[in-house]
């Protein structure tokens, strides 16, 4: 391919890619998995608001909803908050967005380095045409699309983990002599396996490149054995770290297998209809999957393909509650995803039987625009603001009390309402009114009120009653 042509389609593939991802870019935090959003950004806020104390992370929620521990401190102790540095550090340094709009601009920006790595790797086993249709399947599928700009720090995490494979690879093919490309190898990947631990699922991939290199004194290798010190060691310090701490992490083990799901009917029909089928692939987008696999086959470098896919299959079985659970848990995955795509619409590029290229290339399209548009549909609702009124309730507590102010805001747990008044409390009634009053609650807040909830005015002062919401003030009667 003429190097100024892939350069026009390179540009127009990232362009496009970072457009999309502009959809919904100045939404408030309250669209879908917005309570994981909240999570994260708070932490970040409570960065720029109060420094940037890396080693005692807080968000805004000082419930024992998530740790089942009292957290008056409101510590919030998950991935190493290198995602938070960057979103809350961006947005002090230059603060012409707001803090939620940087979050976002920190997952674009990473998923259009997670593409480039994608393509990279891809176009190196089995060629440019491959790795384009790699990078287009990862930047332009709808599913792709939403969670690339979502704050949460799991894409961040898939483009450090391919940067490391790309610049692994690259460090394997130097003979282990380039110490710029160890460098980055090791960065990438420590900084990974610190933003989320699932990266460590791609460690097929970096045995496979190495074995395929060098055989069985790959392993017995001092740098080697160095590079893989250095990726683990921060992430198991920072683990030790966390323990002191427990008040502030979360309850994961339920991720695992909560609820026996791992391997019953219903698990397989969560993870390959509802999520791999519907949600990722449009229906139609699972014809170039199915082709990919079956093209393995031929495929001369498939091995770096099966150590991908063995990856992403044991991170779907170790976790499989979580995977059914939460539907962005499989972001994981979809560098995989994209790879099957290339390679099964490559493989039908290849059909000899079909004489002329162009009927070939109408095959790619045809299938092509239904994936994308059926997924779509699946996806387009993920965007919506599903309950306006913790907006609407969130911005008459920031204007009516102190900074300083504790609050109570009942949304069974889910800290994206708390998110919105831009204060510390409770998300739930972890105990009675009168003992979270004792605990320093000030304010108490209801968005789209039953009759039971405004019963209260009753008992304390209203301080706003609005359309869909109301503010009561505990300290004071009415």
């Amino acid at each position: 391919m003429i190097n100024s042509v892939k350069f026009f389609i390179l540009l127009l593939i990232f362009s496009f890619g970072f457009l999309v991802r502009l959809y919904g870019f100045h939404n408030p935090i309250a669209d879908w998995h917005s309570w994981r959003q909240a999570d994260t950004s708070s932490v970040s806020r409570n960065f720029a608001e109060h420094g940037f104390d890396i080693l005692h992370p807080k968000f805004d929620d000082i419930s024992n909803v998530p740790s089942m521990i009292d957290n008056p401190q409101g510590y919030r102790f998950v991935e190493f908050p290198i995602y938070n540095v960057f979103q809350a550090g961006l947005f002090k340094l230059f603060g012409i967005f707001s803090i939620e709009e940087w979050g976002r601009i920190v997952s674009i920006v990473s998923s259009l380095f997670a593409g480039l790595f994608l393509y990279l790797i891809v176009r190196k086993y089995s060629g440019e045409r491959v790795g384009l249709f790699a990078l287009f399947f990862y930047i332009f599928l709808p599913y792709n699309i939403y969670y690339s700009r979502t704050i949460l720090p799991d894409t961040t995490m898939v483009a450090a983990i391919l940067g490391g494979i790309y610049f692994f690879d690259r460090w394997i093919q130097s003979r282990m002599k380039n110490w710029l490309l160890f460098s980055l190898a090791t960065i990438c990947t420590t900084s990974s396996i610190l933003l989320k631990p699932y990266a460590l699922f791609y460690i097929f991939v970096f045995l496979t490149v190495g074995y395929s290199a060098f055989g069985g004194a790959f392993f017995k290798n001092r740098k080697v054995q160095l590079f893989g010190l250095l990726a683990i060691t921060p992430f198991m310090f920072w683990r030790m770290w966390m323990t002191q701490f427990p008040e502030g992490i979360p309850a994961s083990s339920w991720l695992f297998n909560g609820n026996g799901i791992r391997f019953r009917p219903s698990y397989f029909r969560w993870i390959i209809f509802e999520r791999l089928i519907k949600l990722i692939s449009g229906f139609v987008g699972i014809t170039f999957f199915l082709s990919g696999i079956y093209s393995l086959g031929r495929e001369k470098n498939r091995l770096i393909y099966f150590a991908f896919i063995l990856g992403a299959l044991l991170y779907l079985t170790v976790f499989a509650t979580g995977n059914v659970q939460h539907d962005y848990y499989q972001v994981v995955i979809m560098p995989v995803v994209a790879m099957m795509y290339a390679l099964g619409a490559s493989a039908i590029l290849s059909i000899e039987k079909i004489k002329f290229l162009l009927i070939r290339w109408l095959i790619i399209i045809i299938l092509t625009i239904p994936t994308l548009y059926f997924a779509w549909e699946q996806v387009k609702g993920y965007y919506y603001i599903n309950n306006p009124a913790i907006i609407a309730a969130g911005e008459a507590v920031d204007r009516l009390t102190p900074k300083d102010a504790k609050v109570i805001t009942s949304y069974n747990g889910d800290t994206s309402f708390l998110y919105q008044t831009k204060r510390k409390g409770w998300s739930s009634f972890q105990t009675s009114i009168s003992g979270l009053i004792n605990m320093g609650a000030n304010y108490l807040i209801f968005a789209n009120p039953n009759a039971s909830e405004l019963n209260f005015i009753s008992q304390y002062k209203v301080v706003e009653r609005g359309d869909n919401y109301i503010i009561y003030d505990l300290r004071k009667k009415p």
